[in-house]
C-alpha cells in the first residue's frame, strides 16, 4: 500500500465515540453456506461484559458492504430480548448451500447475506437503518452502540477493520470481551464458534431440531423461528425437524399442501406463526383439526421472477398425533388492523431483507400473518368473479369507494390497502358469479396466502354467502341530431372464428348500451382466422360478422376502415393480427378517402387549396418507428359531420406486460413497458401538433386503448403544450375508470380532444369491467360533440 492508501486509512476517526463497558458484538461470520464452510450459516454474536441484563427490545444489527456505493444501504435485523450478564446473543443471518452444521438455536434471525471477507456490522439502538457511510460520518451517530468493520471496510472502528475474515474464519474478540473501539486490536481471526443465549453450540442445540428426541416430542424449531422476522426465512436451505402446529387449512388441487399454525405464538407480531407445507404431487392425507409433527426442508418459492415468495416446508413427512383440535384464533382483516400505508421502498431493489413493520404498512402486516387463519366480515366486492375462482373484497369499505361499490386506483403513491383476493379450497361447491358492488355476508376465514396473481389471498375454508346488490349495465342517451357521437371499446381479440354469442353481446354493447355511435374506433379485431398463423392479416370476415350482429341489435349498418398490419409485426397473439378499425354510419357521418395508406407508409397533414387535408385516409403515423415495435400503429382517418371536418386517431398503445407488480419484492416496482408507451405518446402528441400547426381550430379526436392511467408519464407526454385535453379528467373522480384489475377500478382506456372540441358530452358506459359476465374485460366509453357550437375554421 502507498502511503497516501495508508494515511487514508490512519487518518479516519473511529465509528463510536467511547468503548462500551456491556452490550458489544462478539463475533462476526459471513461464510456460511459457502465453498469450503462447515457453517450452514452467517452470523452475528453479542455479548454482555456488564454485571446487569441488558435489554435489546427495539434495537437491531445492521449491516453495511465494506465498500458502500451511493446505492449501497444498510440492513436491518430486529431484536428481541435481553442479553444476561456474561451471556452471549445469536443473531442468524444469511445461509448459503454449502456446509453441513446448523447454527445453534438463533436469539434473532434476519436474511442479510453478509460477505465472507469484507463489510462492517453495528449495534444500533433503534431499528431505523442507518444512513452513514464513513467512519466519521458513523461515529457522529449517537445510536450507534458498537461497530465493527471487517476485511476492508471503510466504515470501522479506530486504525483499521479486522483482519482475517474468510469462508472458514470469523473475526471474534477475546472471552474478556474487552472494547478499546479499534477493530484490528481488538478482533482477531478464529473459527467460527457460536454461542447462543442458552450457551448452547453447534450440536448441543442444533436449529434444525434434529435433537434425537422422542419421535412424537416437538423438535426446538417453531414456525415464528423459520418464519423469522423478514420476508425470507432464516431457515431456507435447512432440515427442521418434528416442527409442532395444527393443519388449518388443506389444498387438494393446483400446489397441493396444507398450513400448520402453532397454537402457542411468540410475542413478536412480525412473525408469522404458520407455514405452508408443499406435497408436491401427494396429495396430502392430514385433516383440518390435526395437530402434527412436520420434518422437512425449508425453501422459499417464487411464483415469479419478481414477486415475493411463499415460506413453504418442503419434501415433508408429517406425524399426526391427535385430530378435531380446536383451531387458533383467526386474525381479523377490518380498517382498524390493516395499516394505512401499502409497502416499504428500497430504491427499486428488493425489500426481503428489511425487517417487517406491521403496524406501519399493510403489506408487511399480511406476510406478518403469512400462512394463518386470517378473517373478515360482510366486505363489498371490488373485483368481479372470474374463471379461475377468484374474487376481490376490500376490507375497508370507506377506502376510494366508486359510485358503483368499486375501490379506485388513482395515484402510485397511495395504493388500496384494503383490497384482498379471495379464493376457495371448497372444491365441492360452486364459487359465486360475484359483481362490483356485491357483498360477501357474513364470515369469510381461511389461512392467508400469495399469489403472482394479485399478491395476499384468502384461501377460504369458510367462505360468505354472496348478497347481489343488483349491478346493472349502463345505458348511455342517444346523441341529439345535431351532436357527432364517437365511441371507443376494446373487444377482446375478436376474430371471424369466435361465437355467435361473443359477437351478439359485444354488438349488443354497441347498439344498446352504446345507443349506435356515429364512429366506433374498435380495439383487438383480429384477423379473419385469429390466432392461426398462415400470413392472413385481412379481417373482412370478422368486421362483416360484427357489424351484421350490431344490425341485428337494432344498430345501423356500419361501414368499415383498417390498415391490415405486416403479418405479426403489431404484437399481440402471435397470428392474430391485432388492429384498429373505424366503423361509421354513412347516414350520420362520411368517410373521406385519400387511398395509398399501406402497413408500413405514414400519412401526414398537409394544407390544400380546401384546407387542411391527411395524404393518406385512413392511414398509419409514422408506422416504421421504433416507437411502434411489435406493438400497434395508431390508424388516423378523416370524417366529415354536418359539412363540418373531424379527425380521428384510434390507438393501441402497447401493454404493460414485463412491468414488476405493485406487490412485488421490488420496491418501488419498475415500470419498464412505460419508455415505449411514452414514446408512442410523444408520437401522437407531434401529429396532433402538426394538424394544428396547419389549422388551429381543427377537429381532433384522440382516443383507444392506451394501457395506461390518467395520472401516468404516457398521458402526460400525450397531452403536453396543451394540444389534448383528457376528458376522464372531467368526470367526478369517483367515476374515473373503464376497466378493473386486482380489485382496483382504473383508467386505461381515453377520449382526448383538441382545443376546438370546446362542446361536449363525455361518459363511461359501465357494462363489462365490473361484471363476472364480460363481454370484454374494458368498459367502452363515448364523447358526444356539438361542432356547431366549437365555432367553424
Amino acid at each position: 500500500m502507498g502511503a497516501a492508501g495508508a494515511f487514508a486509512f490512519t487518518a479516519l476517526p473511529a465509528a463510536h465515540a467511547a468503548p462500551s463497558a456491556s452490550a458489544v458484538i462478539a463475533e462476526v461470520y459471513g461464510g456460511g453456506g459457502n465453498s469450503g464452510a462447515t457453517l450452514t450459516r452467517d452470523f452475528v454474536e453479542l455479548g454482555n461484559a456488564g454485571s446487569t441484563a441488558y435489554d435489546l427490545s427495539g434495537y437491531s444489527v445492521q449491516y453495511l458492504p465494506g465498500s458502500p456505493s451511493s446505492g449501497s444501504t444498510w440492513q436491518v435485523t430486529a431484536l428481541t430480548g435481553a442479553i444476561a450478564p456474561g451471556a452471549r446473543y445469536l443473531v442468524g443471518e444469511g445461509t448459503g448451500s454449502g456446509g453441513t452444521t446448523a447454527l445453534p438455536t438463533t436469539d434473532a434471525s434476519g436474511s442479510i447475506a453478509m460477505s465472507a471477507t469484507t463489510g462492517t456490522i453495528a449495534l444500533v439502538s433503534g431499528t431505523t437503518a442507518l444512513t452513514c457511510k464513513t467512519a466519521a460520518d458513523c461515529a457522529a451517530d449517537t445510536r450507534i452502540v458498537d461497530l465493527t468493520g471487517y476485511g476492508t471496510a471503510v466504515v470501522r472502528e479506530g486504525s483499521g477493520p479486522a483482519t482475517g475474515a474468510s469462508n472458514t474464519a470469523s473475526v471474534a474478540r477475546a472471552d474478556s470481551l474487552a472494547d478499546t473501539d479499534d477493530n484490528a486490536a481488538d478482533f482477531t481471526a478464529a473459527t467460527p464458534s457460536p454461542v447462543n443465549s442458552a450457551g448452547q453450540t453447534p450440536g448441543s442445540g442444533d436449529g434444525g431440531g434434529g435433537d434425537g428426541g422422542s419421535p412424537t416430542d416437538p423438535g426446538t424449531v417453531r414456525v415464528h423461528d423459520i418464519q423469522g422476522t423478514t420476508r425470507l426465512s432464516p431457515y431456507s436451505g435447512q432440515t427442521v425437524t418434528r416442527v409442532p402446529g395444527i393443519v388449518t387449512g388443506v389444498r387438494s388441487s393446483g400446489s397441493l399442501g396444507y398450513w400448520i399454525q402453532d397454537p402457542t405464538p411468540d410475542t413478536d407480531p412480525r412473525t408469522s406463526e404458520a407455514v405452508f407445507v408443499y406435497t408436491g404431487s401427494t396429495k396430502p392425507t392430514v385433516a383440518v383439526g390435526d395437530s402434527v409433527l412436520v420434518t422437512g426442508k425449508v425453501s422459499e418459492y417464487y411464483p415469479s421472477s419478481t414477486s415475493q415468495s411463499n415460506t413453504e416446508i418442503t419434501g415433508p413427512t408429517t406425524t399426526v398425533l391427535s385430530s378435531g383440535n380446536a383451531l387458533p384464533t383467526a386474525v381479523t382483516l377490518d380498517a382498524t388492523s390493516v395499516p394505512d400505508a401499502y409497502i416499504p421502498t428500497a430504491s427499486g431493489g428488493s425489500i426481503e431483507s428489511l425487517a417487517l413493520q406491521p403496524t406501519v404498512y399493510a403489506q408487511d402486516f399480511f406476510e406478518s400473518l403469512e400462512g394463518m387463519r386470517v378473517t373478515f366480515s360482510d366486505a363489498r366486492v371490488v373485483g368481479a368473479s372470474d374463471a379461475y375462482g377468484e374474487l376481490w373484497v376490500t376490507v375497508k369499505p370507506d377506502e376510494n369507494a366508486t359510485a358503483r361499490g368499486g375501490t379506485l386506483y388513482s395515484s402510485y403513491d397511495q395504493p388500496n390497502t384494503g383490497r384482498i383476493e379471495v379464493m376457495s379450497l371448497d372444491t365441492t361447491s360452486t364459487f359465486p358469479a360475484a359483481n362490483v358492488g356485491d357483498e360477501l355476508s357474513g364470515v369469510t376465514t381461511g389461512p392467508l396466502d400469495y399469489s403472482t396473481y394479485g399478491g395476499y389471498n384468502v384461501q377460504a375454508t369458510q367462505l360468505g354467502t354472496l348478497v347481489d346488490n343488483g349491478l346493472k349495465q349502463e345505458v348511455t342517451r342517444k346523441q341529439k341530431k345535431d351532436e357527432l357521437a364517437v365511441a371507443t371499446y376494446n373487444v377482446e381479440n375478436l376474430d371471424a372464428l369466435d361465437t355467435q354469442e361473443k359477437f351478439d353481446r359485444l354488438a349488443e354493447g354497441v347498439a344498446v348500451n352504446l345507443n349506435s355511435p356515429d364512429i366506433v374506433a374498435l380495439e383487438e379485431i383480429q384477423d379473419d382466422n385469429g390466432a392461426t398463423n398462415d400470413g392472413t392479416v385481412t379481417a373482412e370476415a370478422t368486421l362483416k360478422r360484427f357489424t351484421d350482429a350490431v344490425r341485428a341489435a337494432g344498430g345501423p349498418v356500419y361501414k368499415w376502415r383498417y390498415i391490415s398490419p405486416t403479418n405479426d409485426a403489431d404484437g399481440g397473439e402471435p397470428g392474430g393480427n391485432i388492429r384498429q378499425v373505424f366503423l361509421f354510419n354513412p347516414k350520420r357521418v362520411s368517410f373521406t378517402d385519400h387511398p395509398g395508406g399501406d402497413a408500413t407508409t405514414a400519412t401526414s397533414v398537409v394544407k390544400t387549396r380546401k384546407g387542411v387535408e391527411l395524404t393518406y385516409s385512413p392511414g398509419r403515423i409514422d408506422p416504421t418507428n421504433a416507437a411502434w415495435e411489435d406493438s400497434r400503429k395508431p390508424l388516423v382517418g378523416e370524417f366529415t359531420f354536418q359539412g363540418e371536418q373531424v379527425f380521428v386517431v384510434a390507438n393501441h398503445f402497447i401493454s404493460k406486460g414485463g412491468d414488476q407488480p405493485i406487490h412485488g419484492r421490488y420496491q418501488p416496482p419498475a415500470r419498464s413497458s412505460e419508455t415505449q408507451r411514452a414514446a408512442q405518446a410523444a408520437e401522437v402528441n407531434t401529429f396532433v401538433k402538426s394538424l394544428l400547426a396547419v389549422d388551429k381550430n381543427a377537429k381532433a379526436i384522440v382516443l383507444g386503448d392506451l394501457n395506461d392511467y390518467e395520472f401516468s408519464q404516457t398521458v402526460t407526454t400525450l397531452t403536453a403544450d396543451k394540444v389534448l385535453k383528457p376528458l376522464i379528467t372531467t368526470l367526478p373522480a369517483a367515476e374515473r375508470y373503464t376497466y378493473v384489475y386486482d380489485g382496483n377500478s382504473q383508467t386505461l382506456d381515453h377520449i382526448l380532444t383538441s382545443p376546438a372540441v370546446t362542446s361536449f358530452n363525455y361518459d363511461v358506459v359501465h357494462i363489462n369491467a365490473e361484471f363476472a359476465d364480460q363481454a370484454s374485460d374494458h368498459d367502452p366509453q363515448i364523447v358526444r360533440i356539438d361542432l356547431s357550437k366549437c365555432g367553424r375554421h
